[in-house]
């Protein structure tokens, strides 16, 4: 019989109240995540979540767990040496599309080469809203905000291709209007072994409002969004007579039935692939040419960083058995520096002429 305690959505919500704008969708984030803790049967004591700087970043507050408010970009640095000094924890690491790709840029793709086995939340709402209203590296080109009053001249980060590009093992893609899928894209990746990224299409109602309403308005989201589901094809639209094929090496948009074109045609979805090929074709397809891929792009099995290190440090003491700290600041190069008698004597006086 297992000692760990039946938790509810409440036992993870902090008794601070949340300090976003109304309507922002870092609350149904919030809301989500909440819901899926309980599931995950995972002590309390055992989670921690640990933030950047930005909107996104108050996160660790509003969850009643251990957590950290971190400095700007470096979250995955702290998520990782809490993870390596204890593996035993569940790690969960909240930021914002600033945070993580711009001044987080490095921490953020060596987490993801290094497969540490942490839970990567990237909140993408394509701006700086905490400090109102900068672009940021998802900013589309042109955009207009208090930087780039005349449209912003930088080509944007895709989020999806940056991460599989690292050769992430997991990657995901959520939107913050859909709960219930969000929850179930989180509890994937909270069963993966190894850096789990979830993408986030999060509005910013101030600052950057209706930024992924070609995605989540529900007029036309089932003609825009592609769910991936492993092992069948993409096909989407109301009508689900829309697909993906591939020309080439180059995705295209078919209509079933036109031109002899039929479901045998269409790409099918394999999230397990070894090589990160298809993902990164599914990173690559963007509105309003290609419906918004949602869902896992790619799930594989891969040895984690921190699981490697323990291992390698148990392999050393087999070899060499356990350290000694005085032996070890003793060997190797060592050398013992010591004053001549006439330098002793001037730094005796020195020391002794206080006028």
């Amino acid at each position: 019989m297992s000692d760990t305690p039946i938790l509810s959505k409440k036992d993870f919500a902090s008794e601070q109240d949340a300090r976003w704008c109304p309507g922002c969708g870092d609350d149904a984030i919030l809301n989500a995540v909440e819901a899926v803790m309980p599931t995950l049967g995972i002590p309390k004591e055992k989670i921690v979540f640990v933030s950047g700087i930005g909107c996104s970043s108050r996160f660790p507050y509003y969850m009643a767990s251990y957590g950290f408010h971190t400095i700007h970009g470096r979250a995955a640095a702290i998520a990782t040496g809490l993870k390596i000094s204890n593996p035993d924890l569940s790690v969960w690491m909240i930021s914002g599309d600033g945070d993580a790709l711009s001044i987080g840029g490095n921490h953020f793709i060596h987490a993801i080469r290094r497969n540490i086995d942490i839970k990567l939340l990237l909140f993408n709402n394509e701006i700086y809203g905490l400090t109102k209203s900068q672009y940021s590296p998802t900013s589309p080109s042109g955009q207009v905000t208090k930087s780039t009053p005349y449209g912003s001249l930088d080509r944007s980060f895709s989020a999806a291709s940056l991460s599989i590009g690292a050769e992430a093992t997991f990657f995901a893609r959520a939107v913050d209007t859909e709960p219930k899928y969000l929850q179930s894209i989180l509890q994937r990746a909270a069963a993966h072994q190894g850096t789990a990224i979830v993408e986030v299409l999060q509005n910013c109602v101030i600052f950057n409002d209706g930024a992924h309403k070609w995605t989540t308005d529900r007029a036309s989201r089932s003609e825009n969004q592609l769910r991936l589901e492993h092992g069948k094809p993409m096909i989407f639209g109301d009508t689900v007579k829309q697909g993906i094929r591939l020309n080439g090496i180059t995705p295209e948009v078919v209509t079933l039935g036109e031109n002899g074109i039929t479901e045998g045609d269409i790409l099918v979805h394999d999230e397990k692939a070894s090589e990160p090929t298809l993902a990164y074709f599914l990173s690559r397809m963007r509105a309003p040419d290609f419906p918004t891929p949602l869902g896992v792009f790619r799930a594989v099995e891969a040895p984690t960083y921190d699981q490697q290190i323990h291992q390698q440090l148990e392999d050393i003491k087999v070899k060499k058995g356990d350290g000694q700290l005085r032996k070890l600041f003793f060997s190797g190069d060592t050398w013992e520096v010591k004053a001549s008698a006439e330098n002793q004597n001037e730094a005796l006086s020195a020391g002794g002429n206080h006028d």
